[in-house]
């Protein structure tokens, strides 16, 4: 078995760095149009709150059919033209829809800026460029920027639609997306030999065994119910903030300090649930919390220290719960079926999104802005019964061992058994075409000894 260092290589950092930044940018132009689409909606031909809707969710739709096509497309072509390709769509989107009068055109250029989902297949590359010592450290980078890309969005979108409107919103996505082109081609190191990652990309021979799972399915509804109420309150709460008396040009300052502090509040939680491995009791938490604020925001306080108070509840939560639930769902997966539990998780974050979007502007079409608010606070009631019942996650990290080259299959047939005879050691599934073992352990009962003795003492990875 091999024995290879942790410390990142200089392409390693470069494959990282631009991945991330490309990761980041994109998810950055999907969603600056959140805080502004509701609010300058008017200026456009045959707006009504239920197609508002329909414009911020429908890229979901088209993400949550396509990331896993995408991402096999990949496998066979190539990742970077496949990521190109993406990117192309999602520049053509940008531009239809900057040049849209219509809210029909708005529509079409979502759908498209949906359509270009390489999600899965930025993350199979990043695979590709990283050894499995490191992988688990580039995967959190990319789970950061997406975070700060989210932050920076709700901050820099009302700006943007305050200066030059809404189609200069889709005019920044647009370059954005000619930015992200030129980063996968110049910073990005040349793609070397596709595998698969089994903790990274999708195996359709495990699709069974994870859709069988009852503490997956929890995770998927988790995901599904969080950003189908991000994105239906979206319909609403910017006409709350004028409704407070915060001019437009001033929610982008509003948003900003929501977030920061959002973020600050949340580290400790996050800390809580990980070292202190209260997972369930903090998910719970998180869920009470968010629907608390949605009843709140329904119209249970008044005046702009209530709102501002409510939305600082709801983002604490929802930051929380974006951090801890891939967290929870890499515990709970099988060895060596991460990457299909997260692709099934992905595609029920992206239907959620899609049909918040649609559901918040039915509400308030038919019944006004707190009717949004009310419908997904019963939808966090739903959410929570479904959640109670769920038992808590054991605290098993993966570990991921690279197996010697030269080492003969039938010895590898026998690894599986070695494996799993050490302490401590819960799961495992060594492939040999990948000449990789993926492990589950107990930290606090590994025989770190025994593992050692098989493994070598710096050739295997941890992760989450």
């Amino acid at each position: 078995m091999r024995k290879v260092s942790g410390l990142l290589l200089a392409t390693e950092r470069r494959a990282i760095t631009g991945l991330a930044g490309l990761y980041a940018t994109r998810m950055l132009g999907l969603f600056m149009v959140l805080p502004v689409l509701a609010l300058y909606a008017d200026d456009l031909r045959g707006a009504t709150p239920l197609l508002v809707g329909l414009a911020l969710g429908i890229y979901g739709l088209t993400q949550a059919l396509l990331q896993i096509p995408f991402g096999l497309l990949s496998d066979r072509l190539g990742r970077k033209p496949v990521i190109a390709a993406g990117l192309v769509l999602f520049l053509l989107g940008s531009m239809v829809a900057a040049g849209a009068d219509s809210i029909g055109g708005v529509i079409l250029g979502r759908c498209l800026q949906g359509s270009g989902a390489v999600a899965a297949a930025i993350m199979a590359l990043l695979a590709d460029q990283t050894r499995e010592q490191v992988r688990t450290a580039a995967m959190a980078t990319i789970g950061l920027s997406i975070g700060v890309a989210f932050a920076v969005a709700m901050v820099l979108g009302p700006w943007l639609a305050a200066g030059f409107g809404l189609a200069g919103v889709f005019w920044f996505t647009a370059a954005l997306a000619a930015l992200g082109l030129a980063v996968l081609w110049k910073l990005v190191p040349p793609a070397p030999r596709r595998v698969r990652h089994r903790d990274v990309g999708m195996d359709r021979g495990q699709l069974r065994g994870i859709l069988a799972r009852g503490d997956l399915w929890r995770m998927d509804i988790s995901i599904f119910a969080l950003h189908l109420v991000l994105m239906a309150i979206f319909v609403a709460v910017p006409f709350r903030l004028v409704e407070v008396g915060i001019a437009v040009e001033r929610h982008g300052l509003t948003y900003l300090g929501i977030m920061l502090l959002a973020f600050v509040a949340m580290v400790p939680l996050v800390i809580i649930a990980e070292k202190r491995r209260r997972m369930k009791a903090m998910c719970l938490s998180a869920i009470t919390a968010i629907t608390l604020s949605l009843f709140g925001l329904a119209g249970l306080g008044e005046g702009f220290a209530a709102l501002f108070g409510w939305l600082l509840l709801f983002f604490i939560a929802f930051n929380l719960l974006e951090a801890t639930l891939p967290s929870m769902l890499s515990k709970l997966a099988p060895a060596g079926a991460k990457g299909t539990a997260m692709g099934i998780y992905s595609t029920s974050q992206f239907l959620g999104a899609f049909l918040g979007g649609v559901l918040g502007g039915a509400l308030v079409q038919q019944w006004g802005l707190s009717a949004v608010f009310i419908g997904c606070g019963l939808v966090g009631l739903a959410w929570l019964v479904v959640m109670a019942g769920m038992a808590p996650p054991r605290h098993l990290t993966s570990e991921v061992v690279a197996l010697d080259d030269n080492e003969q299959d039938d010895a590898l047939d026998t690894l599986m058994a070695r494996f799993a005879e050490v302490a401590g050691v819960e799961d495992v599934l060594v492939v040999p075409e990948e000449r990789l073992a993926y492990l589950k352990v107990d930290r606090q009962r590994l025989d770190e000894r025994a593992l050692a003795r098989l493994t070598g003492s710096r050739n295997h990875h941890s992760g989450a």
